[in-house]
């Protein structure tokens, strides 16, 4: 099930983040930045909290989904891919018409419906992270972009 995150879930969300972030493939967070953002975070849970993804707001119009992580034991079974989902729905109730990941899993995000685009064409303020990333400013993250359909009535437009 996937759920708003909440203080209780600040732990395993600080600890799937640094499972991936060992590996390069996510940026390290401590506990701090977690609980700071805890309100961006949503989890999926069975009967302990086995994955997390974060959607992050920079304009009125676009948002970033981030910190995609889920238990390596689990990965494969849908787990990331509803979650992604989950930040896409939420991002459609906030009235966002596009989302956007800085990920080398192109694979899985072109699955999502995610397109690339040049990270150029991304607000300036989406680098205020990369400043303080090890591999800056030699990014080896690739931006993607997805379309929001606005729905009325449970039918796209």
């Amino acid at each position: 099930m996937v759920r708003k995150a909440t203080l209780r879930d600040v732990q395993a969300i600080y600890e799937l983040i640094s499972t991936y972030a060992r590996e390069g493939l996510l940026l390290p967070a401590n506990m701090g930045d977690v609980c700071e953002r805890i309100r961006e975070f949503s989890v999926y849970e069975d009967g302990k909290v086995v994955g997390c993804a974060a959607l992050r707001i920079f304009t009125p119009e676009l948002a970033e989904i981030r910190s995609v992580a889920v238990e390596p034991t689990l990965r494969g079974k849908g787990i990331g891919r509803r979650l992604v989902e989950y930040c896409v729905e939420e991002a459609r109730a906030l009235g966002l018409k596009k989302v956007f990941v800085l990920t080398k899993s192109t694979r899985f995000f072109e699955k999502c419906g995610f397109s690339f685009v040049e990270k150029r064409s991304l607000p300036h303020k989406v680098w205020r992270d990369c400043m303080g990333c090890p591999k800056f400013p030699e990014c080896d993250e690739v931006a993607m972009i997805r379309e929001i359909e606005e729905v009325e009535d449970g039918l796209p437009r």
